[in-house]
């Protein structure tokens, strides 16, 4: 079986270190999944997430000139259902119609000078103060 980028292989999970798992490929290959490649979700501990000797469904993201593959977890997972489309699905449609590009740079300037004369107020405190 040729592994190119972007195609699904199922593995299992060979060691576990701080920064990710080593998963055995078919043919005794080996690829590695980077702790950020686990889940959505921000992992501390990867033990959480995978087990040593566990079978994960995992996609090639990267395979270099040395041969060393990269895996991901997350990206393997079916799109369908997932969590970001949930919401675009329940979102209700917008009453306002979109602002224009000058009324959009309107309210930008509206609100950096309220920003710029609020700096101002504190810089004038802080300079009247006696140290």
């Amino acid at each position: 079986m040729e592994l190119t980028v972007g195609s699904l292989v199922e593995g299992k999970v060979k060691s576990i270190t701080k920064f990710g798992a080593f998963i055995l490929l078919p043919e005794n290959r080996t690829g590695m999944v980077h702790i950020s490649e686990v889940s959505d979700q921000y992992v501390s501990d990867i033990h959480d997430h995978l087990a040593e000797g566990q079978l994960v469904r995992t996609k090639v993201i990267g395979i270099d000139s040395s041969g060393k593959i990269s895996l991901s977890v997350k990206r393997a997972k079916e799109p369908s259902g997932s969590a970001s489309e949930k919401p675009r699905a329940e979102r209700p449609a917008a009453s306002k119609p979109p602002l224009t590009f000058e009324e959009k740079l309107r309210q930008f300037m509206s609100d950096s000078d309220s920003r710029i004369s609020g700096s101002r107020q504190y810089e004038h405190k802080t300079k009247t103060r006696k140290r």
